[in-house]
């Protein structure tokens, strides 16, 4: 009888994570979140906004938007045209306007006018998924959280720190290989480290980690297969898409 088959071996973590967050955070010193703040209802604010928009957009629109509805009562109570006007930059902004306007009236509604502090309490909110929750958590209100959007789940599984296709999977790889304290740290070195070196095509010659990474080990200069880790997720909030042509005819019907 043929011995039973040996189990395939797991795949090799590159490194600690520990190791990769250390070296990133010297690479990015002082890294965090590049949305313009000043309180935490503003931060979910503009971390919806930013669903498949850019920080440097979204800071040109806050700023007017928080001067004329500067709590959650006073957006709760917007019309919503006036905020659509003043969002539209962003994109998708009638659904970001309707997800704005939710979430401000829920937190009046159900937790007196202060943005909640826990992460199941965040995402019943209209418009927050995971990644606004935990960006709300660790940068406004001193709560370990990491947010992985597109950057972190396409760099981290690209390093090998995680094997993940989602990003909820790649939260739970990460918060469990890293101490809480580092979470927010984490996520936010290795957003600006996509955004700088390890693009889509990444610029590994200059990356301070190829020493340590699965994919310079595989092939110097090669881009990565589109496997797990350079699939793009899609946003969080699904955007609107207008009834045109064949569909508005269907519609019709």
């Amino acid at each position: 009888m043929k011995p039973p088959a040996a189990p395939a071996a797991p795949r090799r973590r590159a490194t600690d994570a520990r190791v990769v967050v250390d070296r990133l955070a010297r690479a990015f010193p002082g890294a965090t979140t590049e949305l313009a703040y000043s309180t935490p209802f503003e931060l979910l604010v503009a971390t919806i906004l930013s669903a498949q928009s850019t920080d440097a957009r979204v800071n040109q629109v806050t700023p007017t938007l928080f001067a004329r509805f500067p709590t959650p009562e006073a957006l709760a109570a917007s019309p919503p045209g006036a905020v659509e006007d003043l969002v539209k930059s962003t994109g998708f902004f009638r659904q970001k306007t309707r997800a704005i306007i939710g979430a401000a009236a829920a937190i009046v509604d159900r937790h007196g006018g202060q943005v909640p502090t826990d992460m199941d309490a965040l995402v019943a909110l209209p418009g927050v998924g995971r990644k606004t929750a935990n960006v709300v958590l660790g940068h406004a209100l001193g709560v370990p959280g990491l947010p992985v959007d597109r950057h972190v789940l396409r760099v981290a599984n690209r390093i090998g720190i995680v094997a993940a296709r989602t990003p909820e999977r790649a939260e739970q790889q990460l918060c469990a290989a890293l101490p809480p304290d580092t979470w927010t740290l984490a996520s936010d070195c290795l957003i600006l480290h996509g955004r700088r070196v390890c693009r889509p095509t990444p610029q590994c010659p200059r990356c301070v980690l190829n020493d340590v990474c699965l994919h310079y080990a595989a092939g110097t200069g090669h881009p990565p297969s589109r496997g797990a880790g350079s699939r793009r997720r899609p946003p969080q909030t699904r955007p609107e898409r207008p009834a045109t042509g064949a569909r508005r005819a269907r519609k019709r019907r």
